[in-house]
């Protein structure tokens, strides 16, 4: 079996019952995305507040989020982001997105990313905004994609704190 190709992958809308594959997916990425950069207790907490069912429901019917399922060239689900429109006119968040750390490397994550950017180009945007945190290694990705810093923002939840860049790039029209 060869590794999965990001050329044959397919992207799709998800819906609420996705979400048990999204919760599957932020399952196997979340912890070591972050081990090295925030606390267990940090990943835990974090983790409960963003990803149980209900959570997720709510980002998807109340708050605005667009999630995107990727799916490799064997059909398994390899990764998602969501996308919500800002309170200033064109500009897009980038909420989340995640790649299967065995899909990682492979052109994944810049497929994805290029999915929102459409998705958001579509809706009439033409600004994306996200939140990393300052040690995530991450950020070179986002930064080769064109993203550039705009400000840093320290963000409480709970008992912890995130510290985060936020990065912008400007969508331009459709090539």
């Amino acid at each position: 079996m060869s590794p999965a190709s990001a050329a044959s992958a397919t992207i799709r809308p998800a819906s609420l019952p996705d979400i048990p594959i999204i919760i599957s997916l932020a399952e196997a990425t979340w912890e070591p995305t972050y081990r090295f950069i925030i606390s267990k207790e940090q990943i835990d907490y974090m983790y409960r507040v963003i990803y149980t069912p209900a959570s997720l429901q709510r980002q998807i019917t109340e708050q605005g989020h667009q999630f995107l399922l990727l799916f490799d060239d064997e059909e398994q689900a390899g990764g998602f982001a969501s996308y919500s429109a800002k309170e200033e006119a064109g500009t897009y968040h980038l909420n989340k997105i995640y790649i299967l750390p065995s899909h990682q490397g492979r052109g994944f994550g810049q497929l994805l990313l290029r999915a929102v950017e459409q998705a958001v180009r579509q809706a009439g945007g033409h600004r994306l905004e996200l939140n990393v945190n300052r040690h995530n290694p991450a950020l070179a990705f986002y930064e080769h994609e064109g993203f550039q810093l705009h400000r840093e923002e320290d963000i409480a939840i709970g008992p912890y704190w995130m510290n985060d860049y936020v990065l912008r790039k400007d969508l331009p029209e459709r090539q």
